[in-house]
């Protein structure tokens, strides 16, 4: 459920104000350091998308370097089960930004709930899923956040379409997506551990959990 944005919530820009070629119009999420808004443009063509901007005062240089490392990541995969990046950018005052797909979604396990979807049918749109992960490690890419809510699935010709979103805690394995990766903190764990496969919850998997 989408919720109006006021003015300058947390943003700096507010419903109507513009982002390059794109007119803000809904807060549509929010999280540790960025929010997400709907966001329409006219010119030249008329197209929604979603916009994630770096929140106010979240600036630092370890979570620019991870909010890049998002970008990167969307931008070298092209996969119909991962959410497409199209643009990217600086805000007038200042926050960079990326525009993505906007996948008017459920998460999956909502999605399975509400159709009633059999064992044999939740595997299958599984496969899909596990279609885009296996595209994200063959570009080298560790999503470590995969849950219900970075799952959405969409009806498109009368099939289930499932598309992974939200890198913001993705792992580049070969840390050559930006010359800031290494910038990111280290010793914290990353992820939601209801959800971490066994290696990432482990202690000793630095390489995975840490940044």
């Amino acid at each position: 459920m989408t919720v109006p944005m006021p003015p300058n919530r947390g943003l700096g820009e507010g419903v109507g104000d513009s982002i390059g070629p794109y007119v803000l119009r809904q807060l549509i999420g929010e999280g540790g350091f960025g929010v997400v808004c709907l966001a329409e443009r006219r010119e030249p063509m008329v197209q929604r998308v979603a916009v994630k901007i770096i929140k106010p005062g979240m600036d630092s240089r370890s979570v620019l370097a991870r909010f890049e490392q998002e970008r990167q990541a969307l931008a070298v995969m092209d996969h119909p089960f991962v959410a497409r990046v199209f643009d990217g950018g600086v805000t007038p005052s200042g926050r960079p930004y990326f525009v993505k797909e906007h996948v008017q979604g459920e998460p999956i396990t909502d999605f399975c709930d509400r159709h009633n979807y059999t064992i044999a049918q939740r595997l299958a749109l599984f496969a899909d899923v596990c279609e885009a992960v296996q595209h994200a490690h063959h570009k080298g890419i560790i999503h470590r956040d995969l849950k219900p809510s970075n799952i959405l699935v969409t009806i498109k010709d009368e099939r289930a379409i499932p598309k992974v979103i939200d890198f913001g805690v993705a792992k580049a394995l070969s840390k050559t997506l930006t010359e800031n990766t290494n910038f990111t903190e280290t010793g914290h764990l990353i992820g939601t551990p209801e959800y971490m496969s066994p290696e990432q919850a482990e202690m000793g998997a630095l390489d995975i959990i840490r940044s």
